[in-house]
């Protein structure tokens, strides 16, 4: 079989999934719409894009996204490794500016020189019998999307929506004060902007009576549990965003040594703080009403300038443990794999993660071998569990996940105490990871480290 691959989708999956091919000696056609056309949350030219939040998460490995990064990073990934090279201060979170992040990533995959992009949409899955990567991500094109429809013969859409962003010099910091929850980092890697019970109760009733975006009438919102539109929390109780994304636990206000009854939390866009992003503040309410209502009932926010303002979109994903074999290759099709958020992980790291596994499934396609899963209780296996299905109960509806400890195979044994059980999660990835990576044991020893 011809060593070339095509990957469609020049995102966060797309672009590890060509990386991990092409430094194992195949050749890669990265076939990216940008920036002839643009889905509705694009807006800029480079390859692995971020469009929601500017956060890879925890970085610190007794979180399941941490210990994700930490695999990634052994394997060689150039999304890590690009995070990593354009990270800005976020207590322990990885978090990165934007723009940078994207354009290294972009020169990484076009310096390769068994990779070659093309600026095309992809309106068909591709024919065989050579192998193709799709991980055209949640915001595939219609013309595509109707033929995976068709390939995984169920439904595809729920919504998801992303958090406005402000300019650092129309933020009052005579109201915000700047302080990480519980001091992580250095301990100012976010601005706070406080609010008392009157004030939260107000900005509650605001954000239900505001004016929200349509759904189209051929879709119908399903929301990803962990990324709700703002005003959706705010209809489920008054005191659900106090208890969410306005939480004060932890924040303080140095100036009076008090916690606040709410906050509202920004987070660094950029290196130079020029603009932060609203924390948790993903929303579907209209442009006009974003504006009015975030400078009239968030203290700091009265002369807020948006680089950015939040909006719907609609995620596209397909029920993986039923249209996928365990190398994530499509039943019916066997020569089309899938990666990425498209078959139902959620979130950056995960959707790369994603990206590296389907790459590595067809080189062992390639290569006339089995292929090796990695190992479960790792967290690459775990996300691999969830596209199984094997982490969940018979009948457990397919929807989005993150890495959580929950995907992962129980642990043997006792463990006292939650910060016991993390560290038992971890050292028993860390050892099954290492027999992986070595010959023979599932990963090519030789093109692990960079």
């Amino acid at each position: 079989m011809a060593r070339r691959v095509t990957v469609i989708g020049g995102g966060l999956a797309g672009s590890e999934a060509a990386w991990r091919l092409a430094r194992s000696g195949v050749a890669v056609d990265l076939v990216e719409m940008k920036p002839a056309r643009r889905s509705p949350a694009h807006v800029g030219d480079g390859l692995a894009e971020l469009v929601c939040s500017n956060s890879l998460r925890s970085d610190n490995p007794l979180n399941a996204v941490g210990l994700l990064h930490e695999e990634l990073r052994r394997l060689g990934s150039v999304v890590l490794e690009a995070a990593d090279a354009t990270r800005v201060p976020a207590g322990d979170a990885l978090a990165v500016d934007r723009e940078r992040f994207s354009a290294r990533v972009s020169e990484r995959l076009r310096a390769h020189p068994l990779v070659n992009v093309e600026t095309r949409e992809v309106l068909a899955l591709p024919e065989g019998p050579a192998p193709a990567i799709v991980a055209t991500g949640p915001l595939t094109g219609d013309a595509l999307a109707s033929e995976i429809r068709a390939l995984a013969g169920g439904r595809l859409h729920f919504y998801d929506a992303i958090a406005p962003i402000v300019t650092a010099d129309s933020i009052d910091m005579e109201i915000a004060y700047a302080r990480s929850r519980y001091g992580k980092g250095r301990g100012d890697d976010y601005l706070n902007l406080p609010m008392d019970e009157g004030q939260y109760r107000a900005f509650v009733q605001a954000l239900r009576d505001g004016e929200k975006v349509p759904a189209h009438e051929f879709e119908e919102p399903r929301y990803f549990e962990g990324c709700l539109p703002i005003e959706v929390m705010a209809d489920r109780g008054d005191d659900v965003l106090s208890h969410g994304p306005m939480k004060p636990v932890g924040l303080e206000d140095p100036r009076t040594g008090r916690r606040p009854f709410a906050v509202v939390q920004l987070r660094r866009e950029d290196v130079a703080g020029t603009a932060w992003n609203l924390v948790g503040f993903q929303t579907r309410l209209t442009w006009p009403e974003q504006r009015r209502i975030l400078r009239a009932f968030v203290p700091g926010l009265a002369q807020a300038e948006f680089v950015r303002l939040g909006q719907i979109h609609r995620n596209t994903f397909i029920e993986s443990p039923r249209v996928l074999a365990p190398d994530l290759s499509a039943r019916a099709r066997p020569h089309v794999f899938f990666a990425g958020q498209i078959t139902g992980v959620e979130g950056y790291v995960e959707s790369a993660a994603c990206g590296h596994v389907a790459a590595r499934a067809v080189l062992d396609r390639l290569d006339g071998r089995p292929f090796t899963p990695p190992p479960p209780a790792t967290a690459l296996g775990a996300l691999h569990r969830h596209l199984t299905g094997a982490a969940h109960p018979p009948g457990h509806p397919h929807q989005p996940s993150n890495v959580v400890f929950a995907l992962f195979p129980p642990l043997a044994g006792r463990h006292r105490g939650k910060d016991a059980r993390k560290e038992a999660y971890v050292e028993r990835a860390r050892r099954e990871l290492g027999a992986w990576l070595e010959p023979g044991g599932g990963a090519e020893a030789g093109a692990v480290a960079p």
